[in-house]
C-alpha cells in the first residue's frame, strides 16, 4: 500500500510539473501563472483562466484535463484506501492480537527476534507449541507476521509490554535482546511479575552470565562460547556431534530427545525402571531422571525407582515416545 501511495503521489507530481511546463512553453505565461492554470485544470474547479490562450494551449488544456483527471482519481482513490484500509486493518489486527493473547495461558514468550530469537520462535512453531513474540524491529515484525506467529508490537523492557503478553500465565521465557542490558531487565522485570516462569536468558559476553542469574534467570546461554565449544567437539569427536545432531534437531529422521513428567497417577510410580519394563513396552530409553526439586541422575540403573514428578530424559522415535507418554 505504501508503494502504491508513493507511485500515486509521485504520477501526480509529474502531471503538475508537465502542466507548468507546457503552460510556460506554450503561452509564455510565469511559472506562479502555469502552475495555478495547470492545478485549475488537473481539478476541474471551473475558475476562470489566466489568460487568453491559444488553440495550441486550448489543445494541451485538453489534453492536461483527460491525463490530469484520471491521475487525480487515482491518486485520491489510493489515498483513501490507505486511510480507510490501513486504519480498519490496524484495529482488526489490534484486537485480534489482544483475542489471542487473552486466550493464552501456559504458552512461552520469546523477546527479540534477531538472528537467535528467531531460531527459537521457529522451533517453538515446528513444535506446535504455543508462544507470543515481543519485538519493535518493523522488518522483523513483517518477517514474523509472515510467518504466521502472533507478534506484539511494542518494546520488551517495558513492564506494561510483559504484563499484555500474559507474562502471569505464561510458562516460560526467552530473551535474546540484542543487549545484555536489556536482557538482564527483562529477566528481573518478569521475575519480579511472575515467580513460577521458567526463564532462558542470552548473554553476549560470559561476565553478563552470573548477573542474568541473579536476576532471575533459569538458564543463560552466551551463543559464541557454545557456538565454539561445538566447534570444537565437531573437530575432535564429529561422530558424537552427528549423533547429538540427529537426535536434537535432526530434519530427516524420527529419532529425537524429550524430556517427560512422571504423572502421580501413573502406573510407573513407585516401581522400578526394570519392573516398569519401559524398554521393552515403549522401546524409548531412560537417559536420565531428575527428582522432583532434586539433582539429575545421568546414569540410572535399571534399579532405580520412579517417583511422582520425576523428570525423564528419553531418547527413541516419534512413535516410541507417543507410546511411552501412553503409558505414563
Amino acid at each position: 500500500m505504501m508503494r502504491r501511495l508513493a507511485l500515486a503521489l509521485t504520477v501526480l507530481m509529474a502531471v503538475l510539473v508537465f502542466g507548468t511546463l507546457g503552460y510556460v512553453l506554450i503561452e509564455g505565461w510565469s511559472v506562479f501563472d502555469a502552475l495555478y492554470m495547470t492545478v485549475i485544470t488537473v481539478g476541474t474547479v471551473g475558475y476562470s483562466e489566466v489568460g487568453e490562450l491559444t488553440n495550441v494551449g486550448r489543445a494541451f488544456t485538453m489534453v492536461l484535463i483527460l491525463l490530469g483527471f484520471g491521475v487525480l482519481l487515482f491518486a485520491l482513490g489510493t489515498f483513501i484506501d490507505f486511510v480507510v484500509e490501513g486504519h480498519l486493518k490496524g484495529l482488526w489486527e489490534g484486537r485480534r492480537m489482544r483475542t489471542n493473547i487473552e486466550r493464552l495461558s501456559g504458552h512461552h514468550i520469546v523477546a527479540g527476534i534477531g538472528r537467535v530469537g528467531s531460531v527459537v520462535a521457529r522451533s517453538l512453531a515446528e513444535e506446535n507449541v504455543a508462544f507470543l513474540v515481543i519485538e519493535s524491529d518493523p522488518d522483523s515484525i513483517e518477517r514474523a507476521r509472515d510467518e504466521g506467529w502472533l507478534v506484539l508490537d511494542a518494546d520488551a523492557t517495558d513492564e506494561e509490554t510483559l504484563l499484555e503478553a500474559g507474562i502471569d500465565r505464561a510458562r516460560g521465557l526467552v530473551t535474546a535482546l540484542d543487549t545484555d542490558a536489556d536482557n538482564l531487565f527483562v529477566t528481573f522485570s518478569a521475575r519480579s511479575l511472575n515467580s513460577d516462569l521458567f526463564i532462558v536468558a542470552r548473554a553476549s559476553h560470559e561476565v553478563s552470565e552470573a548477573k542474568l542469574r541473579r536476576a532471575g534467570a533459569d538458564r543463560v546461554l552466551t551463543p559464541n562460547v557454545i557456538g565454539g565449544r561445538r566447534m570444537a567437539a565437531m573437530l575432535m569427536q564429529p561422530v558424537v556431534s552427528d549423533f547429538l545432531d540427529l537426535v536434537t534437531h535432526g530434519d530427516s529422521v524420527e529419532f529425537r530427545l524429550q524430556e517427560v513428567e512422571l504423572p502421580p497417577d501413573s502406573s510407573f510410580v513407585g516401581r522400578t525402571i526394570k519392573e516398569a519394563q519401559v524398554r521393552e513396552s515403549t522401546g524409548a530409553y531412560i537417559l536420565a531422571i531428575q527428582q522432583h526439586g532434586g539433582a539429575v541422575n545421568t546414569n540410572p540403573s535399571s534399579n532405580t525407582v520412579l517417583e511422582e514428578h520425576d523428570r525423564l530424559v528419553v531418547l527413541g522415535t516419534t512413535t516410541q515416545i507417543d507410546a511411552l507418554m501412553q503409558a505414563l
